[in-house]
């Protein structure tokens, strides 16, 4: 028999659930890409891609594609061929960025802080001071690695950027924790940032960006590609030359309804907290899960060093790929596989997504689910798990700022 008759829920680091307003905003048939209600809709969702990176002070770019589309944009009006960058990989996507960078021509050089921890800024520090000579002409990191689940300390990075003294521009991935994870570009001195819309924005993927900073437009290059330049599509002569072409219609009337839930309902502020919340809750969950025979284990030990978009979990062998299939095929939760150096990570290592639109019921029943299939399968773990995450749950909705509701007003039982 399985339990998953009903909403199934996709539990991976994105892409995320889409919320229905947004998925009905999209539903429509293609506009009129020339004039009329698009250009001024365009124009509200850039206004609102500079709020929620913060940066009034930067250029945003739409691009579709993917995260990878941004990375390659990013690099090719930043870097030209034979330039030197300096990569952080805390897991697999700063690499990943770095070899979009060595396809382009750039010289990359990767600063490896392994599997297991966020980058260490002094270690950052002391390698730019030995750049005397300024060779180095970015640092690409990423802020949230959805691979490993490891949080980059950004302001503490560009301190040490500053402490050595170096040029350097400062290229930050924000597609796992934009929307997610606080990030504030102006404030914290990023000169590039990349993301996309399918995890923290909450919209189908399909669409990318890029915000270039005041440093970055001074110092940009020849894109060498008509299609990545930032020129016409940061200062158009008419409107569809911001997407080289066809806009990507139904992506822009989404995200003008994410914008808009995210900024204005929710605000940027208390989706930060509301994220940090439920990312504690499987934070608590797990360390109780793994309080017996250490079958399970968070993979990143430090708190201040963990996303609040995603979770990445370390298993005895073969559990995880055991979990994942059995939450799947059994009550229709799907658990996001593991991504690290081999094969056996898929077996050894599961995420759980907690990013977007989440609430406290959704995220709850997942962990319920995960506890269900340890249970079931035999796993040894560790007990109350569950209370632990109802208790972080419960601690951070009572910290909120809410309504008070007079007792003796509600009703009496019986």
């Amino acid at each position: 028999m399985s339990l998953s008759h009903g909403r199934e829920h996709l539990a991976i680091p994105g892409p995320s659930v889409a919320p229905d307003r947004v998925l009905r905003a999209m539903h429509r048939a293609s506009p009129n890409i020339y004039e009329g209600e698009l250009i001024a809709l365009t124009d509200s969702v850039l206004a609102d891609l500079r709020r929620v990176a913060g940066a009034e002070g930067a250029e945003p770019a739409i691009y579709l594609g993917n995260g990878h589309a941004a990375w390659e944009a990013a690099v090719v009006n930043v870097l030209a061929p034979g330039e030197r960058a300096l990569a952080l990989a805390t897991g697999r996507f700063g690499p990943g960025w770095a070899e979009v960078a060595r396809r382009a021509g750039v010289d990359v050089e990767l600063l490896d802080f392994g599997f297991r921890a966020a980058a260490d800024p002094q270690r950052l520090e002391d390698r730019l001071r030995a750049d005397r000579a300024g060779a180095i002409r970015a640092v690409m990191t990423v802020q949230t690695d959805t691979a490993s689940a490891a949080r980059n300390d950004v302001p503490a990075l560009r301190a040490a950027i500053d402490a050595a003294g170096h040029p350097a521009l400062l290229m930050v991935d924000c597609i796992a924790s934009l929307g997610s994870e606080e990030f504030r570009m102006d404030a914290w001195g990023v000169d590039v940032t990349v993301g996309a819309c399918q995890k923290g924005l909450m919209t189908p993927a399909g669409v990318a960006f890029t915000w270039a900073g005041p440093r970055a437009m001074a110092e940009r290059v020849d894109a060498r590609s008509a299609y990545w330049d930032w020129g016409p599509r940061l200062h158009p002569e008419i409107f569809y030359q911001r997407f080289a072409g066809t806009p990507p219609s139904q992506h822009i009337y989404g995200l003008r309804e994410a914008l808009t839930m995210i900024l204005d309902e929710e605000g940027i502020e208390a989706v930060w907290a509301r994220h940090a919340a439920l990312a504690g809750a499987v934070w608590a969950a797990v360390e109780a899960w793994g309080a017996r025979d250490a079958a399970l284990a968070l993979n990143i030990a430090d708190p201040a060093a963990r996303s609040h978009a995603v979770t990445t979990i370390r298993t005895a062998p073969e559990v995880a790929a055991r979990l994942r299939r059995w939450s799947a095929a059994k009550t229709g939760l799907t658990l996001g596989v593991g991504l690290a150096g081999g094969p056996a990570a898929q077996h050894d290592l599961f995420r759980i997504g907690h990013m977007g639109h989440l609430n406290a019921p959704m995220l709850l029943g997942a962990l319920g689910v995960i506890e269900a299939g340890l249970t079931a399968l035999g796993v040894p773990h560790g007990a109350g798990a569950l209370d632990e995450a109802a208790r972080a749950v419960a601690e951070a909705a009572s910290a909120a700022p809410r309504e008070t509701i007079a007792l003796e007003s509600l009703p009496s039982v019986g």
